[in-house]
C-alpha cells in the first residue's frame, strides 16, 4: 500500500507503539480489500457499533485499556449503538439476573468508551445520523463507521462514503484518522450492478421491499426506479429509505443504494450510475407477497399470543413518534400487548417537549432508547413470542414481523389478521 509521509510515520512508531500497531490494522485490513491507499476521515464524528458490556469480551476491555493507557484515544468524537439494558423495560426474576450476568461489564466499558472520546451519555442510537443526536455526516464524508442500518443511510441518503466495516476496525479507523480506499469510498465502487424497477400497485411495505431488495442483490449496489412514484421527487420521507435500508442491509449486505430522482447521487449522475452489465429486478405486488411468505415463524408455538411488541429498530425517528401516538391516541383504547417503541435518547429528549410526549404515555406505550436486538439475544427472551414492525429485527432474533397496519391491528385487538 501507497502511504504518504504521515500515515508512514505512524506506521513507523513516530506517534507510539500502539498508534502504529492500530495503522498496521487498518493496511492489514485495506490490503485484504486490494486497497492502494489510505484516505483521511472526513466526518465529524465517527461510530461506535460495539456498545454492549458482555462479560465474554475480555479481550477488547484489554485493547481499550491499551488505547487508553497509551493515549490512543479517538480523533474525533463518537456515537455508539444502543445500550443493551434499560430500568424501564419490565423483565422477571430470572430475566434480571441472565441480564446482571451477560452484560457485567456494562458500567465498565461506558467507562472506557467516555474515556475513549465518546460524544456523551446521549449518544447511544444506531440512528446516530439524526439531527437530533448530533453525528449527521455532509456528503461527500468520508467514514469510519461499521452499523449496517447506518452505514446503509449514510452512503445513500445523506452521500457520505463509508465501508461496512467490522467492529474494532471502525473505531481505529477514528483513532488514526485514516481509513483504507476501496469499496463504497471509491466512485467504480458506488455504481450500481442491478435496476431495481419497483411496479406495484400500492406504495410498497419498506420493510419488506428492502427485504426484497436485500435477498436479491446482497453485497451488490442496486439501483431502484419507481419508488418516486410513492415518495414523490423531494427526499423528505427519510424514514421509509431508513427503514427500507436496514431490511436490505441486514436480509442481505447492502451498503449503498441509490434511488432514481431522490438519493443524492441519482439526483445528480442519474441511470450513469448504472454498470453496463447490471441485471434487472422487478418488484410488483407479487413478488413482495412471495418474500414475506418466506418468513419462517421459528416460535415454538406458532399460535402463541404476543407477550411483547417492539417498534423500532433501527430507532424511531421523531416523525415516527408522532405519527404513532397519533394512531394510538385516536384507537383510545387499552392495548392488548405490551409495546416498547425505541428511539436515540436525544430525539426522546426533543419528543418530551412536545404535547405528544404525554398522550403517548397514556397509551400505555413504554418509550426506551434500549437496543430490541441485544435484548432478544438470549435464551429466555429468545422464547417468548414477540412481534415486531422491524425485518432486522426478525433476522436476527425469534422476533415475528408484522406490517406497521397488521401490527396496529394486533396490538388494539389482540387478534393477528
Amino acid at each position: 500500500m501507497n502511504l504518504d509521509s504521515a500515515q508512514r510515520e505512524i506506521l513507523d512508531g513516530a506517534k507510539g507503539e500502539t498508534l502504529a500497531k492500530v495503522m498496521k490494522t487498518l493496511v492489514a485490513y485495506g490490503e485484504a480489500f486490494g486497497a492502494e491507499k489510505m484516505v483521511p476521515v472526513t466526518g465529524r464524528c465517527g461510530h461506535l457499533v460495539t456498545s454492549f458490556g458482555l462479560g465474554v469480551m475480555k479481550p477488547v476491555y484489554a485493547l481499550m485499556d491499551k488505547l487508553i493507557e497509551s493515549g490512543a484515544v479517538s480523533s474525533q468524537p463518537f456515537s455508539a449503538d444502543p445500550r443493551p439494558l434499560a430500568p424501564e423495560i419490565p423483565v422477571n426474576f430470572l430475566q434480571n439476573l441472565l441480564f446482571k450476568v451477560m452484560y457485567s461489564k456494562q458500567s465498565d466499558y461506558e467507562q472506557q468508551l467516555k474515556k475513549l472520546g465518546m460524544m456523551s451519555d446521549d449518544a447511544f442510537t444506531c440512528a446516530c445520523y439524526m439531527s437530533e443526536v448530533g453525528n449527521k455526516p455532509n456528503k461527500g464524508d468520508i467514514l469510519s463507521w461499521a452499523e449496517s442500518s447506518a452505514v446503509v443511510y449514510a452512503n445513500s441518503v445523506l452521500g457520505a462514503r463509508c465501508n461496512r466495516n467490522s467492529g474494532i476496525i471502525e473505531l481505529f479507523g477514528s483513532i488514526a484518522g485514516y481509513v483504507p480506499y476501496f469499496g463504497l469510498l471509491t466512485d467504480e465502487g458506488r455504481k450500481a450492478t442491478w435496476k431495481v424497477v419497483v411496479k406495484t400497485t400500492k406504495k410498497p411495505e419498506a420493510q419488506i421491499l428492502g427485504s426484497a431488495i436485500g435477498m436479491k442483490v446482497v453485497e451488490d449496489v442496486p439501483y431502484i426506479v419507481g419508488l418516486d412514484s410513492w415518495l414523490g421527487s423531494e427526499l423528505n420521507d427519510s424514514a421509509f429509505l431508513k427503514d427500507m435500508g436496514a431490511a436490505a442491509a441486514s436480509n442481505g449486505a447492502v451498503g449503498l443504494y441509490h434511488v432514481e430522482g431522490l438519493t443524492p447521487e441519482a439526483v445528480e449522475l442519474g441511470q450513469a450510475l448504472l454498470q453496463k452489465n447490471a441485471e434487472e429486478y422487478v418488484i410488483d405486488d407479487a413478488e413482495l407477497e412471495r418474500v414475506r411468505a418466506s418468513y419462517p415463524c421459528i416460535w415454538k408455538n406458532p399460535a402463541a399470543k404476543p407477550k411483547l411488541c417492539f417498534i423500532g429498530c433501527p430507532h424511531l425517528s421523531l416523525a415516527q413518534l408522532k405519527s404513532w401516538t397519533e394512531r394510538l391516541e385516536k384507537f383510545g383504547g387499552k392495548l392488548k400487548v405490551p409495546v416498547i417503541m425505541t428511539c436515540a435518547p436525544g430525539v426522546e429528549k426533543e419528543f418530551a417537549k412536545t404535547p405528544y410526549a404525554e398522550k403517548l404515555k397514556k397509551t400505555g406505550v413504554i418509550l426506551s432508547s434500549i437496543c430490541p436486538l441485544m435484548y432478544m439475544n438470549n435464551p429466555l427472551c429468545g422464547k417468548m413470542p414477540v412481534i415486531t414492525n422491524s425485518n432486522k429485527l426478525r433476522t436476527y432474533t425469534s422476533a415475528r414481523y408484522y406490517t406497521d397496519d397488521e401490527i396496529f391491528t394486533y396490538i388494539t385487538t389482540g387478534e393477528a389478521q
